[in-house]
């Protein structure tokens, strides 16, 4: 029901929202008009997450129900910003009319986007934002600065059950410097919680509060996992209390919780993103507070049917000025956003009801 009332969001925000003019590009080059049962390349990043090694299945299953054919790469662990420009590169050359990219890195693809505007392609952004090229015909993903919005405001609800007054002990991290994403979850859950810190009500002591001091590289949990034992041991280790973090995502929320309980440290409200299984026990046993769901089955479906919108010779309709989530450097790209859900133990089952596995593992832990 949850993924069906995404879905239905989505739909409702293309039929309402004004339209915007797609890309003349295959008109003013000659190109052949993109048509159902073409091959559309998609360009996913490495598997870092449970949710983003599930991409794969997403695109499969939304290009194949519309009619379309599916060329899908994932970036390689061991070089992956040149293999995902190799594979980009690749599609470009091949003749695909409309390519997909999740960026490994948004900031290192404007020579293949180049490429690209040259041969007529539609460059569609997906997750992850391209940044500093003009070539961007179109970006998919998630409201990503609400879901820094709700991450922190959890936070705080979850330092108020604890600790009504305050105030709070906090620590806080963003995910990797090159993915764009990371910046629009850190804002967000910075516009909550940055006059708390300058109140006071929000203390972090470590005093790290910028996105670079904050950042995550890779997106890696052994990275995250090693920062908050180097803050346990610099910051904490007099016997402050530590009351909360505010982790991105379950993948890093689940790797500091590990540093906290080697140190002999609970009760803390961590924050999460994605819904990965892994970290639904942990929020219904109350070890990690939340997480904001993003049900990317949904968001390759809201795609794929821009994708269709273009196949049918339509003009797609898109948010044009969302500038907290789509600007890209250069512009403000034109952009359909998934609404994201906030889960916590108390409605984990209801928010999870469009995934099976992940409603039965809230239900089952309950």
């Amino acid at each position: 029901m949850r993924r069906k009332l995404l879905a239905a969001a989505v739909a409702t925000a293309v039929a309402a929202i004004a339209l915007t003019g797609c890309s003349q590009r295959n008109a003013e080059s000659g190109a052949t008009a993109l048509k159902v049962g073409d091959t559309i390349g998609v360009a996913l990043p490495t598997k870092t997450s449970e949710n983003v090694a599930n991409y794969e299945r997403y695109w499969q299953d939304a290009l194949t129900k519309a009619g379309f054919k599916a060329d899908i790469q994932y970036a390689s662990n061991s070089n992956p910003v040149p293999d995902q420009q190799n594979q980009i590169q690749s599609m470009v050359t091949k003749g695909y009319k409309v390519i997909a990219i999740s960026a490994q890195d948004g900031g290192q693809l404007g020579n293949q986007l180049a490429q690209a505007k040259k041969a007529g392609v539609t460059i569609i952004a997906w997750d992850r934002n391209i940044v500093s090229t003009e070539n961007v015909d179109y970006y998919v993903s998630f409201n990503n600065f609400r879901v820094g919005q709700l991450q922190a405001q959890s936070l705080l609800e979850g330092l108020k059950k604890k600790n009504p007054n305050g105030p709070w002990n906090v620590e806080l991290f963003a995910g990797a410097a090159t993915t764009n994403l990371s910046t629009i979850f850190f804002n967000g859950a910075m516009s909550v919680l940055d006059p708390l810190i300058k109140s006071g009500q929000v203390v972090v002591p470590s005093g790290q509060t910028g996105f670079q001091q904050v950042a995550t590289e890779g997106w890696l949990g052994q990275n995250a996992q090693t920062r908050m034992t180097n803050l346990i041991t610099s910051t904490y280790a007099g016997g402050r209390k530590l009351d909360g973090v505010l982790s991105p995502n379950d993948t890093l929320a689940r790797s500091i919780i590990t540093a906290l309980r080697q140190a002999g440290l609970s009760g803390q409200v961590v924050t999460g993103m994605d819904g990965d299984k892994a970290s639904v026990p942990l929020i219904m046993d109350g070890t990690q507070y939340c997480t904001v769901y993003k049900d990317s089955g949904v968001e390759a479906q809201a795609a794929v049917d821009l994708i269709s919108q273009l196949a049918q010779g339509k003009q797609p309709t898109v948010v044009a000025d969302d500038k907290d989530n789509a600007w890209n450097g250069v512009k403000v790209v034109p952009a359909v956003l998934v609404p994201p859900v906030l889960v916590t133990k108390d409605n984990a089952a209801e928010a999870f009801q469009g995934n099976p596995e992940l409603a039965a593992l809230a239900k089952t832990n309950n």
